[in-house]
Parts: C-alpha cells; structure tokens; sequence
C-alpha cells in the first residue's frame, strides 16, 4: 500500500514538475541575431521586432524581467514576429540587406552601433524597439519601458497593419487583449 502511495506521490510530482517546465519554456521569446532573423525571413515573412539595449540599462533589464518573460507577450512574440535582441553599444559589426554596419569606436565608453544609430534615427535611448516590416524597412520606432499590457496593443496594431489605415489611439479604443479582459 505504501509503495502505490509513493508511486502515486511521485507521478504527480513528476506531472506538476514537467508541466511546470513546460509553461516557463513558453513564456520565452526566442531571441534572435539580426542575421538570422532576416535569413529566416526569407523562407517564411513575419515582422521584425528589435530590442535596442545596453547592459547598463536599468528599464531595459526590467522589459527582459517583467515584459518578455511574461506568457502573453512571449507567445506573441515568438508566432508572429522575429524577435531580434540588439546591444546598441556592440563591438560585433552586421550586415543587413548587404549594408555593413559597425561600431566606429568599439573601445570607447557608450559608443553607440551604426545599426542602432539608423533604426533610431540617431534618437539613442534605451529600451527602444524597431519594427520592420517583411522587407526589412522600419515602421516605426518604440522608446522606452513598457509593461506587458501596454505592449500587448501595439504588438497586435503592427501585426495587424491597422498602423496603415488609423491611428493607435483609435485602433487601441476597440482592442481587445488578454489583459483588458
């Protein structure tokens, strides 16, 4: 009898466990380089979504704790675009659409990437996110910390290309997200 109960205990914990490990698994965004996201483009067209960061940035550790973590966002993010994580003060240069892009003084403190340079329009705070469409051409530029349910709107305004037709405001008044349920 003890031996079924312990079988038992140790099958459900077995369960909980795994299921547990499961849902963390699905509540992170598969990063990607800028090269990889744009030679995956080319076999199946999504949106790109680039985070802009630097490692001394306080919001953008929090967007990584709070925002990207969170299983909404994360589930989202991985079906309907090509998350692409980008440190703005990399040494590493790029190469996007056949543009090399570098850092001109790698060594030098908060010397900002050429790349991160171009997608902000030289406008350089972080956090910021650059949406690109299918081609790889910006839509347009997101500064700053945003929590999971201020980012669920605009994830969904971009995907849905309502950016062509209305402004946020009006398109945000009729969205219905799994935060505003």
């Amino acid at each position: 009898m003890k031996t079924t109960f312990l079988k038992s205990i140790s099958a459900l914990l077995l369960i909980f466990l795994s299921t547990t490990l499961l849902a963390q698994e699905e509540a992170k965004i598969k990063w990607y380089s800028i090269e990889e996201a744009v030679e995956l483009n080319k076999k199946k067209k999504k949106k790109f979504f680039i985070d802009l960061y630097t490692d001394w940035c306080g919001w953008c550790k929090k967007m990584d704790a709070n925002t990207f973590t969170d299983p909404v966002i994360a589930a989202y993010m991985n079906e309907n675009f090509w998350p692409v994580k980008f440190d703005a003060e990399s040494s590493e240069p790029v190469t996007v659409n056949g543009q090399e892009f570098v850092n001109p003084n790698p060594g030098a403190r908060r010397s900002s990437h050429q790349f991160a340079i171009a997608l902000l329009n030289g406008k350089m705070s972080y956090p910021s996110f650059a949406f690109l469409d299918q081609d790889v051409k910006l839509i347009t530029i997101l500064p700053g910390y945003n929590p999971p349910e201020k980012l669920e709107p605009i994830l969904n305004f971009i995907v849905d290309e309502a950016y062509k037709d209305e402004s946020f405001q009006e398109y945000q008044a009729t969205f219905k997200g799994s935060f505003n349920k």
